[in-house]
């Protein structure tokens, strides 16, 4: 007797259960499309009063894409990625005190919205390691007034080898009170 609406919403909710990382990507190119379409997807998400203060910068070029593996450590999957895209928080906006929730929002989107259409991704932190984060700026000519927050890396999965881990524990869950 459950109505579609509910049907819907389970399929979205096992969607989002079936989200994995993926560090291994093939040759394929995403397009341009495709990556606007991510884009749209991360500015979709929630910003506090609406002030939309994040910005990506798009990374397609080899050179580029070799150079962030070169200097991130926690990047390794860049040696094969055929794109990035790095979420950057704008830090001169009266409510920039909550850059960081925006970002983070907009990378949860960019994540599910890249498993949406069959693409792998990996989050890689920038922020709030300093160096790395400014590191990435000076490479990409992000101004001061805008701090990485985190890289994400894009392709097509090389394979099936990577699956979904289970992360339901629910010693982390707590009723009424901590």
């Amino acid at each position: 007797m459950l109505g579609r609406k509910f049907f819907m919403n389970k399929e979205f909710l096992e969607f989002i259960l079936r989200r994995k990382t993926v560090r291994r990507y093939s040759e394929k190119t995403i397009e341009r499309e495709t990556l606007e379409l991510l884009c749209r997807a991360a500015l979709a998400a929630p910003s506090a009063r609406n002030q939309q203060m994040r910005e990506f910068v798009v990374i397609t070029e080899r050179e580029m894409l070799d150079a962030l593996h070169a200097v991130l450590p926690n990047a390794p999957m860049l040696k094969n990625a055929p794109a990035a895209i790095v979420v950057c928080g704008e830090l001169d906006n009266e409510w920039s005190v909550y850059w960081q929730q925006d970002c983070s929002a907009s990378v949860e989107n960019l994540l599910l919205a890249a498993e949406a259409l069959d693409l792998g991704a990996c989050w890689c932190g920038l922020y709030p390691r300093e160096e790395r984060a400014a590191e990435v700026a000076g490479m990409l000519g992000v101004p001061a007034t805008h701090m990485p927050m985190a890289l994400i890396a894009l392709g097509y999965p090389l394979d099936n080898t990577e699956r979904v881990k289970d992360k339901w524990k629910p010693e982390k869950i707590h009723w009424g009170k901590f």
